[in-house]
């Protein structure tokens, strides 16, 4: 399979070394330095001109991923693409996009705790649920300037709401479609940024009436937890520590930093696609993410006019 990577900072770097041991042929598309490791190639242009590339992973800056897309369709690339989350900044216009071949990149769905979580909740009666994440982003990234990287910028894509939007994905693929949302968030730490660095959201979804999800850029203890409640059992999740309990009854399972990853591009490998956020999918965390930030300035409750349009 050959697999072409488009932007290469240390999530693009990633893909390419996961893929490139998976047996794929890589190619990196960087303005960045030639890259020896891999096929390298300064444009997209020039990179469809000199390769079928079967797969596209698209993991440069948020911003840049329409045009990315857009570029592709262009270059009449008729391959699959994998865009790294979240798919776009801001809501966009997609009619004119192959849809059915483009893939968001939401691996936390392939960690062993979120895959035994899914499986446990078939058949429950969901009540609650609770979604926290926090790190303290100065230390995110060793090395790097945190007030330099899209993380600390608006226009680039970057805040909570959209560089954790993991969580966001999760409460609609295990609790079903949002049908309300109500929230609270902007920037109130001393952080420099122009980015949301915390945001609440109170959300009801197609199978559960009460969710609460809490993400921010301040918790000095990196914390990733979801607790679920319902009419039998009490789930509770602990991602960094890889541990669920049901009732109080604790498991850990085995992981590493590549865990997700791994198991997301082996499925892509090998055809199975049934688990990995399509486009759709990702359209539907763009979607839940525009209203909690209309909620959040207007202070109202907002409304899933898709979903009620169904009814």
């Amino acid at each position: 399979m050959n697999v072409l990577i488009i932007g290469y900072g240390s999530i693009g770097e990633r893909h390419a070394e996961l893929f490139e041991k998976l047996g794929c042929k890589v190619g990196v598309v960087s303005s960045r330095d030639p890259i020896e490791k891999y096929q390298y190639f300064r444009t997209t242009k020039s990179a469809m001109m000199k390769s079928d590339w079967d797969w596209v992973v698209i993991s440069n800056r948020t911003v840049e991923h329409y045009l990315t897309l857009n570029e592709l369709i262009r270059l009449n690339y008729t391959g699959s693409i994998l865009v790294e989350k979240p798919i776009f900044e801001s809501p966009k216009e997609f009619a004119h996009l192959p849809l059915e071949k483009i893939f968001v990149s939401y691996n936390l769905r392939f960690h062993p705790c979120i895959q035994k979580l899914r499986y446990l909740l078939q058949g429950e009666t969901l009540l609650s649920a609770q979604f926290y994440v926090g790190q303290y982003l100065p230390g995110w990234r060793p090395g790097q300037d945190y007030r330099q990287t899209y993380s600390a910028s608006k226009a680039m894509g970057g805040g909570v709401l959209r560089d954790l939007s993991h969580e966001l994905d999760l409460v609609l693929w295990l609790l079903g479609k949002w049908n309300w949302v109500t929230a609270i968030g902007g920037t109130y730490s001393q952080l420099e940024l122009d980015s949301d660095d915390v945001f609440a959201l109170l959300v009801q979804t197609e199978h559960c009436p009460v969710v609460n999800v809490q993400l921010n850029y301040i918790d000095r203890i990196a914390q990733r937890k979801i607790i679920i409640n319902t009419e039998r059992h009490t789930f509770a999740i602990d991602l960094i520590n890889s541990t669920i309990s049901v009732d109080g009854t604790e498991e850990r399972m085995e992981t590493t930093r590549n865990t997700t990853y791994v198991a997301q591009h082996e499925r892509i490998v090998n055809g199975e696609y049934e688990q990995i956020c399509t486009f759709r999918e990702g359209i539907e965390v763009m979607r839940l993410i525009d209203a909690a930030e209309t909620s959040a300035s207007q202070k109202v409750w907002m409304k899933n006019e898709a979903m009620h349009n169904m009814r």
